[in-house]
């Protein structure tokens, strides 16, 4: 079953050197992105594992297919591979999608043939996302010290600085993430995402904001930032 005729020079060992060429510069490339940006452990694991699956895809078709249309074939095929991660009607995870995506790339290994190559992919996919997936990495202290702060104010208040005094006396950081009209127009919701610098001091701040808000609704909450796409 391991037995196949490269023709174009391509060997099993090119295949799996590359393989595991992509994979450590791609969970070099996923750290480096999680350091500057806020992402979930599903999207470093997808952008660590996503070279490897392709490279695998690209190498293996390549030695699959010779003549002139070798490099037709390779782009129709990974094209056609690509659309059908992308089927659902919904937006799904960024696991979700590399699963689809490691399954496809399996399947077109399994349609050429090649019993072993397809089942070796898919143990490996499958072992290096349940491995991946137990890091100890985004529980960062900053990020779980992240809370959510929503407040109702009535229209009259101007909602750009009526906060700056207690924010500054009891937030280390602070940022407003949304704004919506609620009541008829009558009221703001305001949204912040904050890093309180004692949080012991958590209710006297929401009473000193009680005051200034007119006893509104006022929440606080874990911060999670919307994760319905990648």
């Amino acid at each position: 079953m391991f037995d196949s005729i490269f023709t174009n020079g391509t060997t099993v060992e090119m295949v799996f050197l590359m393989a595991g060429l992509s994979l450590v510069l791609g969970i070099l490339y996923a750290f480096v992105i999680s350091l500057r940006l806020r992402s979930s452990k599903g999207f470093f694991i997808t952008l660590a594992l996503m070279p490897m699956m392709v490279s695998i895809a690209i190498c293996l078709l390549g030695t699959f297919l010779t003549g002139a249309t070798e490099t037709a074939s390779r782009i129709a095929t990974i094209a056609v591979a690509l659309g059908l991660v992308r089927f659902r009607s919904t937006n799904g995870k960024a696991e979700e999608m590399l699963t689809i995506l490691g399954a496809v790339v399996a399947g077109l290994i399994f349609g050429l043939g090649y019993a072993a190559y397809g089942a070796i992919s898919l143990i490996l996919f499958g072992g290096l996302y349940f491995g991946l997936s137990y890091l100890p990495i985004f529980k960062n202290k900053k990020f779980a010290r992240e809370k959510l702060l929503k407040i109702t104010i009535p229209e009259s208040l101007d909602y750009s600085d009526v906060f700056n005094d207690i924010f500054s006396h009891y937030l280390k950081e602070q940022e407003i993430v949304g704004v919506k009209t609620t009541g008829m127009g009558s009221m703001y919701k305001l949204s912040y995402r904050i890093i309180m610098k004692n949080p012991v001091e958590e209710k006297e701040m929401i009473d000193e904001l009680r005051i200034r808000n007119g006893n509104l609704e006022i929440s606080v909450l874990p911060y999670v930032e919307d994760n319905k796409s990648l």
